[in-house]
């Protein structure tokens, strides 16, 4: 059987500051610039969360993509979606909320959530030039 991968793409508006507390003042606003600014910054995130396995014999589907919608909403969207991802979101807690530290820790969630499936990738736009894959490690 063929192994195909299905994404499904969702979305969040969330908030952020870019500030390492390993290091100084001077030294945050030289590395983060204005994406430093004290009160924080905003972005409309795209998530892609990208499965893999073979598609059911009886369904022909590899996975439900009304259960994947679900599982992203509920382990992922709801804990981002209008927060700041600095205070509010648990599984960044003590992480420089990067794209990149971002992903990789949609990634811990969701990584044993699947059953049947595999999570493949982990694909974030930060803006529409800006975007970070994860793959796991």
């Amino acid at each position: 059987m063929a192994l195909v991968y299905v994404t499904r793409r969702m979305h969040f508006s969330a908030s952020h500051r870019l500030h390492s507390e390993a290091l100084d003042e001077q030294q945050n606003s030289e590395i983060y610039g204005a994406c430093n600014n004290p009160l924080g910054h905003g972005h409309n995130y795209d998530l892609e969360i990208t499965v893999c396995g073979e598609p059911d014999p009886v369904t022909g589907m590899v996975i439900d993509l009304k259960n994947l919608k679900e599982l992203v909403q509920r382990e992922v969207i709801d804990h981002v979606d209008h927060k700041h991802l600095n205070y509010e979101v648990d599984f960044l807690a003590g992480q420089v909320p990067t794209a990149e530290n971002i992903a990789v820790a949609i990634w811990r969630v969701l990584e044993k959530k699947f059953s049947g499936v595999k999570l493949f990738r982990v694909k974030l736009y930060e803006t529409e030039r800006n975007l970070v894959e994860y793959y796991g490690a």
